[in-house]
């Protein structure tokens, strides 16, 4: 493993900060290095493995696809694609799809759809978009653009024009900042990279009015927090406060890099041929992928294992923050957790992983816990027990 990581070293961009493990293979919610250690997995590849591994469905759809058609270009149709735009429409209530590469390719889709339905209606191209502060949309130009930390996005301006920031859960920030330009309020219903911070449902109902009646378009960032890891398909659906576009990705393939990005048809109307495009999305293997996912959750009832599960787990980080005084709260929602702490927690992460466990952060002081959506309850015992050693 160390010839391995000195390798890799020399070789890739130091974008990373890896933890010096290689990880070989993985069953159920485990996965074991290339010694053959075990972790139990709380991470899931950043929210991403919500079927677990190995799950043999999904696994054979992708073999048979694979000896089938992988790719053919959007200048075709293919079947699996259009099989898979009509589980997503039905599963988000959107009314139409684009497929993506990634969540980062999705927001960027967003923006685009959102500027230019404000283009079309205003005939004119200075559109101003409100982002939240300490969000979290993707690292590449124009999500840089609408995320809100600094930290971030510092070291690449110029980004691109036409973002103002405000903040989460006061709808009065948001009026301060709409303005006659205002042509989208973006933001993730459960901030996960930010710090895990929900989104209040009052907040979300105000918010969903005051676009209503200014012609504003709302956005939801659900790559993260959607795909049934906070109780229901898209955590919009538990307020009832529905987005004009909605962006998706992570568990939405289950490891096969696939973002989407739905909109209402009134929005969607906006685009016309040659305004966006991919070579790679929606081809016959992601496709294939999605598929397999919604035909996994509808097969294991995912959504009523979140919420039952998820409620043992909130249970269970509680009664921990509450014997431990450097634990300041529990933050989140369904199987998107988090713990703050009175300091970093690196090293709690760290000697997790000394002790078979994975865990990521969110931000530098909270423990964020995405695991696999098919754990159990004994899985979150023998979490709890690791972190309680961990921390003692």
């Amino acid at each position: 493993m160390e010839e391995y990581i000195k390798e890799a070293e020399s070789l890739l961009m130091h974008t990373y900060s890896r933890y010096q493990i290689i990880l070989d293979r993985g069953e159920g919610v485990y996965l074991y290095d290339t010694n053959g250690k075990k972790y139990l997995d709380f991470g899931a590849g950043i929210a991403v493995f919500a079927l677990g591994y190995g799950n043999r469905e999904y696994n054979d759809a992708l073999k048979a696809q694979l000896d089938k058609l992988i790719h053919t270009s959007n200048y075709f149709y293919n079947v699996p694609s259009v099989k898979a735009a009509s589980k997503f429409t039905k599963a988000s209530g959107m009314d139409r799809v684009f497929f993506t590469n990634s969540g980062t390719e999705a927001i960027e889709g967003a923006i685009k759809l959102a500027r230019k339905y404000y283009y079309k209606k205003h005939q004119r191209g200075d559109s101003q978009i409100i982002a939240m502060n300490r969000s979290f949309h993707g690292r590449s130009m124009g999500a840089l653009s609408v995320t809100g930390q600094p930290s971030y996005r510092e070291a690449f301006e110029p980004l691109i024009g036409g973002v103002v920031f405000a903040d989460l859960n006061s709808i009065e920030d948001i009026k301060a900042k709409i303005n006659d330009r205002t042509c989208a309020i973006l933001l993730e219903p459960v901030q996960a990279e930010g710090g895990v911070y929900p989104a209040g449902e009052e907040y979300l109902k105000e918010l969903k009015k005051l676009c209503e009646e200014r012609d504003i378009l709302l956005i939801f960032d659900e790559i993260q927090c959607g795909m049934g890891r906070c109780g229901s398909m898209f955590v919009w659906q538990e307020y009832g406060v529905k987005p004009d576009i909605l962006t998706s990705a992570k568990a939405l393939g289950c490891g096969v890099p696939v973002g989407a990005f739905g909109a209402v048809e009134k929005v969607c109307m906006a685009f016309e041929p040659g305004d966006h495009g991919t070579t790679y999305g929606g081809n016959p293997f992601t496709a294939a992928a999605v598929n397999a996912v919604f035909d996994q959750y509808e097969k294991l009832d995912l959504l009523n294992h979140v919420k039952e599960i998820s409620s043992y787990l909130e249970l269970q980080l509680d009664e921990l923050a509450k014997s431990h005084n450097a634990i300041k709260e529990r933050r989140g929602k369904g199987l998107l957790q988090g713990l703050e702490f009175e300091y970093p927690v690196k090293d709690i992460i760290l000697k997790a992983m000394d002790n078979n466990l994975i865990l990521f952060s969110a931000g530098s002081n909270v423990l964020r816990f995405v695991p696999p959506l098919v754990i159990t309850r004994e899985h979150v015992d023998e979490m709890i027990e690791i972190l309680k050693k961990v921390i003692s």
